[in-house]
């Protein structure tokens, strides 16, 4: 049978916002590229560099970022440990001195505003984040490589074909929900025993536990900051930051010094529903806010959906006594598979499937998590995230101005209350009754993403990107 070997740091990379396939996954194609060069040894002889953005790519680059990321991945820069403080005055550097240090060590002329094109009429037919880099070699020779970014911070080389022979084979091989209950109801395992069962196919257990440990660092440490972070967000809307207020507020002058002291002082506010309600929002606000920000965020499965994940896991640590670092670990890694499945079967790609790709996705694997993780079976598990994703079809991605702000950010509060919702009916149902199977809502997922005019797919060319009357003077 032949299926997809995705990791669970697959589907959750560290990186830097406001898009994982805007910002992150063009940052990886030229850190790719670069790589390319190197291997053939014709690094030193490049003369200048033209980048072509395609479809998508060209149409939200610039309120995405995908030029600024590409200037740093050019430069060799590494999105998962380059200090997000220093991202304005190097790209600022490279445009006043019209000089790029290729790979960091092999400086050529280039100047962003001529040499990123933002190609807005034009797509290639493999899928709408398109782009191409061009050299000129000091012979005047030419090289050139066409990348695709499918989604989730994943790449695709154009013309690459994967090496069979090199292919990890899985334990339990996992192409759809039916495939992932069969080898529960076989094994008697839960979700996440398989998905760590699988892990082993590329290292230890030891060492997958802290890498999930690491991956809950960076989004703790990403939501602490946007609820301590005032201000507007970049990009010209000047939307003002609500996680501080909102933080300050709920808090009501209860002492706190850390992430841990911060914990404490929240559970020590109670559990009155309107409390906890304002709690999630509040915690999936802070990580978009630092995402809208260009600040350090994880794919859950994108950045766009990035604090969906995060406060539901937060809201189990703190309202539901999660806070061990197995029940940590458990939620990730059942979280993770169901998005690998909904990345085979549809797409995690708004360019390709619109927002029910990014927050549906991010909704139903963050109702599954809590779900195993709250006690229920694995049948009731694929339910939560079944629920989750049925009331996500056809949500459409629109975004003002080609920034991920509005609804972007919103939409993660409304993705993690639905999460937490479609797990309560979970709960509280019995999956053998379901009329709905995971399985048939990611094919009518799939359906509805080949149905959507193109122009709710992340191209700010209709719905809310065209009918608020907002001036950007920074875009």
């Amino acid at each position: 049978m032949s299926y997809e070997a995705i990791s669970v740091f697959d589907m959750f990379k560290i990186g830097v916002g406001p898009s994982s396939s805007h910002t992150l996954g063009p940052w990886k194609a030229a850190l790719l590229f670069i790589q390319a060069l190197e291997d053939k040894k014709i690094l030193q002889q490049v003369k200048n560099i033209e980048v072509l953005l395609y479809g998508s790519l060209a149409k939200t680059g610039i309120g995405h970022g995908t030029n600024i990321a590409v200037q740093l991945g050019l430069s060799g820069d590494d999105p998962v440990t380059f200090n997000v403080d220093n991202i304005s005055a190097k790209i600022k550097d490279i445009s006043n001195m019209k000089k790029l240090l290729l790979h960091g060590r092999h400086e050529i002329d280039f100047d962003p505003f001529e040499d990123i094109e933002f190609l807005f009429t034009e797509s290639l037919p493999f899928h709408p984040n398109a782009l191409t880099f061009l050299v000129t070699l000091q012979n005047n020779e030419t090289f050139a490589e066409t990348y695709y970014s499918i989604g989730g911070g994943f790449v695709v080389k154009e013309g690459e074909v994967k090496d069979s022979k090199n292919e990890v084979v899985l334990p339990f091989p996992i192409s759809s929900a039916e495939d992932l209950l069969h080898w529960c109801i076989r094994t008697g395992m839960s979700v996440s025993e398989v998905v760590m069962e699988n892990e082993h196919a590329w290292r230890q257990e030891e060492v997958t536990k802290q890498k999930l440990l690491d991956i809950w660092t960076v989004m703790k440490d990403c939501m602490y900051r946007g609820c301590h972070t005032q201000g507007s967000l970049p990009g010209g809307l000047f939307v003002k930051r609500r996680g501080f207020n909102l933080n300050k507020k709920l808090l009501q002058q209860r002492p706190y010094h850390d992430y841990d002291s911060w914990v404490k002082a929240i559970r020590n506010g109670g559990n009155d529903f309107k409390y906890i309600l304002d709690w999630v929002s509040c915690f999936a606000l802070a990580v978009n806010e630092e995402n809208a920000s260009f600040g350090r965020v994880v794919t859950a499965p994108t950045n766009g959906a990035a604090g969906v994940i995060p406060a539901v896991l937060q809201y189990y640590i703190i309202f539901c006594e999660g806070n061990t670092e197995d029940k940590i670990i458990r939620f990730l890694l059942t979280a993770s598979e169901v998005g690998s499945i909904f990345k085979k079967g549809a797409t995690i790609s708004a360019a390709m499937g619109g927002c029910q790709a990014e927050i549906g996705v991010s909704s139903a694997m963050a109702a599954a998590a809590l779900t195993e993780c709250m006690g229920g079976t694995q049948k009731q598990t694929l339910m939560a995230a079944e629920i989750a994703m049925e009331h996500h079809l056809g949500l459409t991605c629109d975004p003002i101005g080609g920034l991920v702000q509005i609804p972007c950010i919103e939409r993660n509060t409304m993705g993690a209350i639905k999460a937490i919702t479609a797990c309560q009916l979970a709960l509280q149902s019995t999956p053998d009754y379901a009329k709905v199977s995971l399985d048939g809502v990611i094919k009518t997922m799939w359906q509805t993403a080949l149905d959507m005019n193109s122009k709710y797919k992340e191209t700010s060319d209709g719905g809310l990107a065209i009918n608020i009357p907002i001036s950007l003077s920074e875009c």
